[in-house]
């Protein structure tokens, strides 16, 4: 019988995996589609957005968190689960059917009205794998899950594609979307042992929804936050300013998703089932937040010196814009994992509502921000976007501490060493290279574009490893001999 600790290697591995190939696929597609459609077609995908990601948090209610926080959650729990959100997902999608004239009137857009009746339609086919979901996280089948979501990103974005060069502009990334979630959600089905009964008992429901309806509010302030700019932008810019800032946050999503999804494959699942051990499930969380650091600084930091070559070479000067934003989004991108870690330990111990009031107090404090720069220029609003979303690392951390004993000390000691050589390696390897490029007058400027992405992303990365290496890090030395391991099996 496998242990924890081979379980959680096992669940960070897939949860790697799929991420990682996840996001290269994204990446790849990405491109493309960046090179196909305008900055519109993406502004007017971000608009609704917002809606979509609410519509799924009521339809999910918090119960599949619910079940993960379970110890041992019984099929009849699955089951009353399965069924709320069937009567849920097709209750919602009828109100945002006949609420889409009313969207398109707030952002005095009529191509919103069909828009926001085909985007929704996935929201029928989410709902029925909210369950089986759950049920592979639970039982950490993270390489089942894995494999869903790489087989879905690469059958719908092939899709997106074709209808993208095919002239469909943006119907091509409401299609992407809805694919897939249909195709994830039968492979789900596909790889899950639980099937739902004819019979629902909803005792789990009442007797989890003081729980589950805290989730449910911070699931909807999360995506109120992390959305906020593009609410502001559709109202009081242009599709096209929206679209600008949207494939900014997108990139940076991309590279965030890398860490924070493979780590949330496993974390809470983790976390609960040493919850009874206070020591242990500190020593978790270390180990944890010293691997998201480890990965996170680097390579958010790093993607953040290349994000000018990045964009203009990969989709084109016409997204020369999005490059500024990504620049600075880049940063809070970094922290994201070690803030979400340390949500989800606070979510660990039970403790919804205090979840529920820090992700509220962030929301308010961001709206409030952007609503009082929106007149100031959208480069104001994205600095401070990041500068509160910093802050807010440590406000999760005091939370965390009141209810594990995490010193300051340790916390400091598991990210700022990670984060001072990943800032120190980026800056001497942004200032080497650009004297470099400066002083090779035969180049152009496309020329000189490619050296500077290639040779920031090497040396960026040998010098991170050298120095790591010779600080004798340990969780360099754990990380290179897990995949060795792996490799020889």
């Amino acid at each position: 019988m496998e242990s924890l600790k081979e379980k959680t290697a096992k669940g960070l591995f897939w949860g790697g995996m799929n991420n990682g190939i996840q996001q290269l696929l994204g990446f790849v597609f990405g491109i493309i589609m960046g090179r196909l459609l305008s900055p519109s077609d993406y502004g007017l995908i971000a608009m609704i957005t917002i809606f979509s990601l609410i519509a799924t948090a009521l339809q999910n209610s918090g119960f599949s968190t619910a079940l993960v926080n379970q110890r041992e959650p019984k099929a009849s729990d699955y089951n009353a689960v399965f069924w709320f959100n069937i009567l849920m997902g097709g209750a919602i999608y009828l109100i945002l059917f006949f609420s889409a004239p009313l969207i398109a009137d707030y952002y005095d857009e009529p191509r919103l009205v069909g828009l926001c009746r085909y985007a929704f339609v996935g929201l029928l086919f989410s709902c029925s794998g909210v369950a089986q979901a759950a049920y592979l996280f639970k039982n950490l089948r993270a390489k089942q899950l894995a494999k869903a979501s790489i087989i879905a990103t690469l059958l719908s974005s092939g899709v997106a594609v074709i209808m993208a060069w095919q002239g469909y502009s943006y119907w091509s990334l409401a299609t992407q979307t809805n694919l897939f979630i249909l195709i994830s959600t039968l492979l789900r089905w596909h790889y899950s042992d639980w099937r739902p009964t004819l019979h629902p008992d909803f005792a789990f429901i009442r007797q989890a929804f003081p729980f589950s309806v805290k989730i449910l509010i911070s699931d909807i302030l999360t995506h109120v936050n992390n959305n906020v700019m593009n609410i502001l932008l559709g109202r009081y810019y242009s599709a096209h300013d929206t679209g600008n800032y949207n494939q900014a946050y997108q990139w940076n999503n991309k590279a965030t998703s890398l860490i924070q999804g493979m780590v949330k494959q496993v974390d809470q699942a983790v976390l609960v089932s040493v919850s009874n051990d206070q020591e242990r499930q500190l020593a978790v969380l270390r180990k944890l937040m010293r691997l998201a650091a480890f990965i996170s600084f680097p390579l958010l930091l790093g993607f953040g010196i290349v994000a000018k070559e990045f964009i203009v070479l990969a989709i084109g000067e016409k997204w020369l814009v999005s490059a500024q934003y990504l620049q600075w989004l880049c940063i809070c991108g970094a922290v994201l994992p070690l803030s979400t870690l340390l949500a989800d330990l606070v979510i660990s111990k039970g403790k919804s509502g205090t979840f529920m009031g820090c992700t509220f107090t962030l929301g308010i404090l961001e709206i409030l921000a952007m609503v009082l720069l929106y007149p100031f220029g959208i480069g104001l609003m994205v600095k401070t976007y990041v500068a509160i979303n910093l802050v807010w690392l440590f406000v999760w951390f005091f939370l965390t501490q009141r209810l594990t004993g995490y010193s300051l000390t340790l916390f400091l000691k598991d990210i700022i060493p990670f984060a001072f050589i990943a800032t120190a390696v980026m800056q001497f390897t942004r200032h080497f290279t650009q004297y470099m490029a400066d002083n090779l007058l035969f180049l152009d400027d496309y020329a000189t574009l490619w050296l500077l992405l290639i040779s920031r992303i090497l040396l960026a990365g040998l010098l991170y490893f050298l120095v790591m290496k010779a600080a004798r890090a340990k969780i360099l030395d754990e990380t290179i001999g897990f995949f060795k391991n792996k490799l020889k099996h």
